[in-house]
């Protein structure tokens, strides 16, 4: 097997030059897209993230290295096309992991440290979790029973998170149709970031934006509906330990305190973020349909914010989001 380098680490001086420009940009165009604590804090989840990373990825290339050596159905051999047919299957398996984390609250404990930000910059993509790692990869166990070896996998998990890493900002309005057709980009993923119940759990493409658009979760930004960064219950801390933890510790009080029966007490793990066991609880689909309900109310017809076709996808299933 040929050595693979840990291109996260190599890039590390990219990410703070890139960072440097953006924040240059948007202090030359006098707009707000950086705020001093809350990039910080971005960056020291990100270092966090990075440290752990050490244990997390040798525990799962361990397992990776299991899968293959003793289960693995075919070989497939590092060529050019094995790249590619890796680049797709990975980027399929991140998909998932993504909806997931928006639509199982377990998965959401760890991925909400990334949507905690009510900014989004450059900073913004190094906001990462320090728990998602020792347990996220399960979406990706079949790469190595079906053939690919382990350090294929681990360095293409790399590359998708580089590729992320350009499309947490504002400095880019729209790529070329061609482009934002297939591929995320930055307004797909400020939608993706936006708290607003029309833009609620969509877009979780990491690469490709070509699954959402399969599996039903895809909406475009619309220039009339700025996107609101954060959570619909946003935090308010930049204490890097209550970022991380903060819905873990949530997530416990709610299985563990109050009367209630074994198997609601379950259902907070694996319900939606946002399910109450007395029904009080407001999924997505429930702050997008009252949304939905108060613009078709309220708004005159020419400005009514959507057209049929945008109405039609935010019609389409969705998941939950943090209520708190």
């Amino acid at each position: 097997m040929p050595e693979f380098p840990n291109i996260i680490l190599y890039a590390i001086p990219f990410f703070v030059i890139s960072m440097l420009l953006e924040l240059y940009v948007s202090i030359k165009e006098n707009k707000k897209s950086y705020e001093t604590k809350d990039a910080f804090t971005s960056i020291a989840m990100g270092f966090g993230n990075v440290f752990l990373g050490f244990f997390s990825k040798a525990a799962v290339l361990l397992v990776f290295m299991v899968i293959y050596e003793n289960f693995r159905i075919f070989t497939i051999p590092f060529a050019w096309w094995s790249f590619v047919l890796l680049l797709f299957a990975d980027d399929f398996s991140y998909y998932w992991f993504h909806r997931i984390s928006h639509e199982n609250r377990l998965f959401w404990a760890s991925h909400v440290v990334h949507h905690s930000s009510e900014h989004y910059n450059l900073s913004t993509a190094l906001r990462q979790t320090w728990s998602g790692g020792f347990y996220t990869f399960i979406f990706w166990l079949w790469l190595p029973l079906v053939g690919f070896h382990p350090g294929m996998i681990l360095l293409q998990m790399s590359v998708s998170l580089l590729y992320q890493f350009w499309i947490h900002t504002e400095a880019i309005d729209k790529m070329p149709k061609w482009f934002e057709s297939v591929m995320n980009t930055p307004s797909h993923h400020r939608v993706h970031h936006g708290s607003n119940p029309l833009y609620l759990d969509r877009n979780h493409a990491g690469i490709f934006i070509i699954w959402d658009k399969l599996f039903g979760t895809f909406q475009p930004e619309l220039k009339d509906e700025k996107v609101i960064y954060g959570l619909v219950s946003n935090i308010n801390t930049h204490n890097p330990l209550k970022v991380a933890f903060h819905e873990w510790i949530a997530m416990g009080k709610d299985v563990f305190s109050g009367k209630k029966s074994v198997f609601d007490r379950a259902k907070y793990i694996v319900k939606p973020p946002g399910w109450k066991h007395d029904g009080t609880g407001k999924l997505s689909d429930d702050l997008r349909k009252e949304w939905e309900e108060s613009v078709g109310s309220t708004q005159p017809a020419h400005t009514t914010r959507l057209n049929e076709v945008e109405l039609e996808k935010a019609r389409s299933s969705g998941s939950a989001v943090d209520s708190r």
